[in-house]
């Protein structure tokens, strides 16, 4: 995409961000260098990842477990339009768990990626299947604040997909 992977532009938005650690879980296929040679980028391998979202989840709460973290803030690899800007109102955030939601062209919001996650809620989401936190914001609106980002969801999961951007 423009010269470089769809994981490198979102990892690039969540290094600009300014973040101490990103860590990026990968499984079937490890990342090309141009997504994380970058500084404070570390792979963290999922031995689990056929089984899903929840296992890569909670590869990266023990990867953040490990250096102390309280809080971590989650997202996607294919989604390369989330700015810096978005990353940093989601960590800002005072809530247990924070959402950005974007406003699209048509007036409708969509609630995405990335999402705030503090350490309290940990051991309330699932360790395994093909969930993220999605059952446990839905479960728990009294612990989530949504906030308003200015960049896209959208997610690159297609051939079709990656042409519409290139």
């Amino acid at each position: 995409m423009r010269g470089q992977s769809v994981l490198s532009h979102a990892v690039n938005s969540a290094v600009e961000a300014g973040f101490s650690h990103i860590f990026v879980v990968w499984g079937a296929v490890e990342p090309s260098s141009d997504a994380t040679s970058r500084p404070r980028v570390t792979l963290v391998y999922n031995p689990e990842w056929q089984t899903g979202q929840a296992s890569s989840l909670q590869a990266g709460i023990q990867a953040a477990h490990t250096v102390g973290a309280t809080a971590i803030v989650v997202g996607l690899g294919d989604q390369p339009f989330v700015r810096p800007a978005d990353w940093v109102a989601v960590a800002s955030s005072g809530s247990p768990i924070a959402q950005a939601l974007y406003v699209q062209p048509d007036g409708q919001k969509t609630p995405g990626n990335p999402v705030l996650l503090v350490a309290e809620v940990w051991p309330l989401l699932p360790t395994q299947g093909d969930l993220g936190a999605r059952n446990l914001i839905s479960s728990r609106p009294e612990l989530v604040e949504q906030v308003l980002c200015s960049g896209s969801p959208f997610d690159i999961d297609t051939i079709e997909d990656l042409n519409q951007w290139n």
